[in-house]
C-alpha cells in the first residue's frame, strides 16, 4: 500500500528527479508553456507553485530561496519581475495542465502546463463568459430595452444616409476642376 507517499518517483534517482523538475521549471517561466507528459507535468506543478508564490514578495531572501531551487538566474529574473506582476493578486492555482492525448510511439498521456495568466485566448474567453449572466429578463426590464435599442438605430441611420448623400455632390464638383487644372499645362 502507498499510505503517505505523496512523491511520484517519476522512475529516476532522487538526484536525477531534482534536476530534471529544476530544468522544467526553468522551461516553463522562461517559455510560459511547454509540452511534456501528464505524470511530469503534475510532478512540476508541485514544484513551481510554491516558488511562484515566493516571488509575490521581492526580497534577496527569497531570490536567493528561489534560486537555490532553479540553478537559472534568467528564469530567477523572469520570475520576479514578470510572471509575478500578472499574478501578485491570483491566491494560487497558477498552472493549467492540458491534455492533448497519448503519444505515438509508447501511449504515454501527454498535456501542455501553461502558467495561467499568460494564455490570452483562454483570458478571451472568461472575460466573455463573466459578462454574460444567467438571470431571467422580466417584462419590465425587456421592455425598458426595446426603446433604446430602436432609438441607437435610429440615430445611426439618419447621419450615415446624410453624409452618402452630400459626398458624391462633392467629390464630383471637385473633379472636373483638377482634371482642366490638368490639361491646360498639356496644352502649352
Amino acid at each position: 500500500m502507498r499510505h503517505n507517499k505523496k512523491i511520484n518517483h517519476l522512475g529516476r534517482t532522487s538526484s536525477h528527479r531534482q534536476a530534471m523538475l529544476s530544468n522544467m521549471a526553468s522551461s516553463l517561466i522562461k517559455h510560459k508553456r511547454i509540452f511534456t507528459t501528464t505524470a511530469k507535468a503534475k510532478a512540476l506543478r508541485k514544484y513551481v507553485e510554491p516558488l511562484v508564490t515566493k516571488s509575490k514578495e521581492d526580497t534577496t531572501h527569497s531570490r536567493r530561496t528561489v534560486f537555490s531551487f532553479l540553478q537559472d538566474k534568467v528564469a530567477v529574473t523572469e520570475l520576479f519581475t514578470v510572471v509575478s506582476q500578472k499574478v501578485g493578486d491570483r491566491p494560487g492555482g497558477y498552472t493549467r495542465i492540458i491534455k492533448t492525448g497519448n503519444r505515438l510511439g509508447d501511449n504515454a498521456a501527454m498535456c501542455f502546463i501553461e502558467l495561467v495568466d499568460f494564455n490570452e485566448n483562454m483570458l478571451k474567453e472568461t472575460k466573455k463568459a463573466a459578462s454574460k449572466t444567467r438571470r431571467s429578463r422580466s417584462k419590465k426590464s425587456a421592455d425598458a430595452k426595446v426603446p433604446v435599442k430602436e432609438t441607437k438605430v435610429a440615430e445611426e441611420v439618419k447621419p450615415v444616409e446624410a453624409v452618402k448623400a452630400e459626398a458624391p455632390v462633392e467629390v464630383a464638383a471637385e473633379t472636373p476642376e483638377t482634371d482642366a487644372s490638368a490639361e491646360e499645362p498639356k496644352a502649352e
